[in-house]
């Protein structure tokens, strides 16, 4: 009896075999707009002055921001082979040598969230919008359009998680296949129920499907908690951006332990005495590049958060001091009188 589940058959990256219309597409512009509906409802509920050609334009700039950053990051270091650098025109060039039309494959989260960061900074400045409340505001609507974004991962067949044998477990038609000669495929493949008599000499091993852990806990949760309980409460402005930050960065780095690092960087910081492998688990000293990304973004939100706290204290003791100082200069000039 198998115990993982086979990649579901129903699911084709094109929407129409044949025709150049992706799922993953459609996923991404589901994304941005629901992002930009719960935008406007903030906005709406804050009574902002923010008019609809405003809150259009700076969606089209956050967008370009995305798209542009995570595509950048994504050719430039994650892909190992230097061919972008050597020509930076094929970033944005999306036909192969044949010329086949192929889309933008590849798109880095982190280098998407730095691209949108300066694209939000820009155009808050120019059209003197407050910056940090327009921050927090797509905080708290982008993880709900993010699990989007995922799930035409999961559409796509890519971003695969480790091998396992959990019986959630699931075979990517895509994904490698292994040599049943070596011992821990053997092994993993007999724990998970697979018939490994009718299997050849490779086998197509479960993998943790953690483009869903993604949607769920990077997407959905984190959604819930800066929507429902971070968006209501007084706090000092850009607060919910540094939440976010740090919440999604402190979710991605424990996921990384499911989902697969990059072929062609593997591990990049190992300080376990067994080096491991990168299609399972092995210690969790073995850090992915997406780690350490992470784990900036978890120091850089707690840090940002500390110092708008620290400023708002600053700012209260200050108005105390003058409230102080006004009361005693009031108290005195009417004992003067």
């Amino acid at each position: 009896m198998p115990f993982f589940i086979n990649y579901p058959t129903w699911l084709h990256p094109e929407i129409i075999p044949g025709l150049p219309f992706r799922w993953y597409g459609v996923m991404y512009m589901i994304a941005f707009l629901l992002s930009y509906i719960l935008f406007k409802k903030q906005v709406k509920e804050k009574n902002l002055d923010y008019s609809e050609d405003t809150v259009t334009n700076l969606f089209f700039w956050a967008i370009l921001g995305v798209l542009i950053g995570g595509r950048v990051f994504s050719t430039l270091f994650y892909d190992q082979s230097g061919k972008y650098w050597m020509n930076p025109l094929l970033i944005f060039w999306p036909f192969d040598s044949n010329f086949n039309f192929t889309g933008l494959q590849g798109m880095s989260y982190h280098g998407g969230l730095l691209g949108v960061i300066i694209a939000v900074i820009i155009y808050c400045r120019k059209n003197r919008l407050n910056i940090l409340e327009t921050g927090d505001m797509f905080a708290a609507a982008a993880p709900a359009g993010y699990t989007f974004g995922r799930l035409g991962n999961f559409i796509n067949g890519e971003l695969f998680g480790r091998v396992t044998s959990s019986p959630w477990g699931m075979v990517f038609p895509d994904a490698p296949s292994f040599p049943v000669k070596e011992g821990w495929v053997l092994e993993t493949a007999l724990k998970a129920g697979i018939d490994v008599t009718s299997i050849g000499e490779y086998v197509n091993l479960p993998r943790h499907p953690s483009q869903l852990y993604e949607a769920l806990f990077e997407g959905i949760l984190l959604w819930v908690f800066l929507w429902f309980f971070m968006r209501k409460r007084k706090l000092p402005g850009g607060t919910l951006i540094g939440a976010y930050i740090a919440g999604y960065g402190l979710v991605r780095f424990f996921i990384e332990y499911f989902r697969e690092p990059d072929q062609e960087i593997g591990f990049i910081l190992s300080l376990s005495s067994n080096p491991g492998h990168i299609y399972r688990f092995d210690s969790l000293l073995n850090f992915s590049q997406g780690q350490l990304l992470c784990f900036f973004m978890i120091a850089g939100g707690l840090l940002f958060m500390y110092i708008l706290k620290k400023n708002e204290n600053k700012k209260a003791a200050a108005e105390e001091m003058r409230e102080t100082k006004l009361k005693k200069g009031l108290k005195d000039l009417r004992k003067k009188k």
